[in-house]
Order: structure tokens, then sequence, then C-alpha cells
């Protein structure tokens, strides 16, 4: 599983903008869940010396994605329809732990709730993820 699911995060870490910022690292995966190491390089610092909320949102779109992609083995791409964030408490530059899992997954939409927790293990942002599922192109 942990080769299989790694391909997916390669081809992320080299095709994808966020990708190569984020530098994932598999931390579980069962069905349904994922939970991978992140890390906010100092790009990602507002003046205040937190980590911007879009960024945090982006880190949150691409775990609840890569989650679907990879339970398809990549057969599938979410086409975004709705990210709804909140943000319990800052994040700053460094490592954080984010997970994925499927709320509702049907035959042309699927919902996924994201978390990101930071190093003391709080959570820190919530994104639920509404998504088209469309045929991939790579597949």
């Amino acid at each position: 599983m942990k080769n299989d699911l790694q391909k997916y995060l390669d081809f992320h870490r080299i095709n994808g903008g966020t990708g190569k910022i984020f530098q994932f690292e598999i931390l579980e995966y069962k069905d349904g869940f994922l939970k991978l190491k992140g890390i906010f390089p100092n790009e990602t610092i507002n003046p205040n010396g937190t980590v911007q909320g879009g960024q945090m949102n982006s880190m949150l779109d691409d775990v609840t994605s890569l989650l679907l992609i990879y339970e398809s083995q990549g057969s599938i791409y979410p086409n975004s329809t709705n990210l709804h964030s909140i943000h319990h408490r800052p994040l700053f530059e460094g490592e954080v732990t984010a997970t994925a899992q499927v709320i509702k997954k049907g035959k042309n939409i699927a919902t996924v709730k994201g978390e990101l927790y930071n190093s003391e293990g709080e959570i820190a942002a919530t994104l639920l993820h509404t998504a088209v599922i469309m045929k991939s192109k790579w597949k």
C-alpha cells in the first residue's frame, strides 16, 4: 500500500505546484481515511508570521483530493464545487499533520472532510470539500 500511495504523492510533487511546496509524507492510510505530514515553508507565511489561511485551505484541498484520487487508483479527478473552511487557531512555519476522511461518495459527487493539526496535535483548521467526480486525463 505505502509504495502504491507514494507514487501518487510523487506525481503530485512533480506535476502540482502545491505538491512541490507541501512535501507530503505518508503517515497512515485506511479505507476512506488518509493522514499525511506536510510542511508550510516560509513562502506560505503572511506578514503577521502565521500561515496564510488560503495556504491552509490549499493543503486541505490537496489532501482531500489525494484520498479520492488514490482510492480510484487514479481513474478520477475531483473537480471542486465547494470548499468550506473553518480556521480554529493559527499555524506557523514547519510541520503539520493533515487528514482526510470521506463523508459520502456517490457516482458523481463526493464530500470529504479535511483537518490540519499543529505540532502539538491541536486542530487548526477544518475543511469540507465537495467535488464533482470526473474521469482523470492521466489514467
